[in-house]
């Protein structure tokens, strides 16, 4: 019986160093979003850190307009950027379970 928690702890440590360690490299996935008409491109990593923000001159000469392509063109990065994080955790958490039973329809 000991054996068999042990050995989930263990499993656990093991798992949750992983996940560490894909946190990490996420830091080094960069994904980049652009408005439809290319005047604004945004660089993100996915642990949804922003790189860069480029901007076409023509966008300098409207502040609204400006501000709705920011808005949307973050929110469509960063809504990439989470996709890519979470199912990179939780394959790495899936993988690093412990087999209980009724546990592995949480990560499906």
């Amino acid at each position: 019986m000991f054996g068999d928690i042990m050995g989930m702890m263990g499993k656990l440590k093991e798992t949750q160093q992983k996940v560490e360690e894909t946190k990490k490299r996420l830091d080094t996935v960069l994904l980049e979003e652009k408005s439809n008409d290319d005047l604004l491109k945004v660089t993100i990593t996915a642990n949804r850190a922003i790189k860069s923000i480029s901007i076409d001159e023509a966008l300098l000469e409207d502040k609204e307009q400006l501000e709705d392509y920011l808005i949307l063109t973050l929110n469509k990065a960063i809504e990439q950027a989470t996709k890519v994080n979470e199912a990179e955790l939780a394959a790495v958490a899936k993988d690093g379970m412990p087999n209980i039973p009724g546990m592995d329809s949480l990560f499906k």
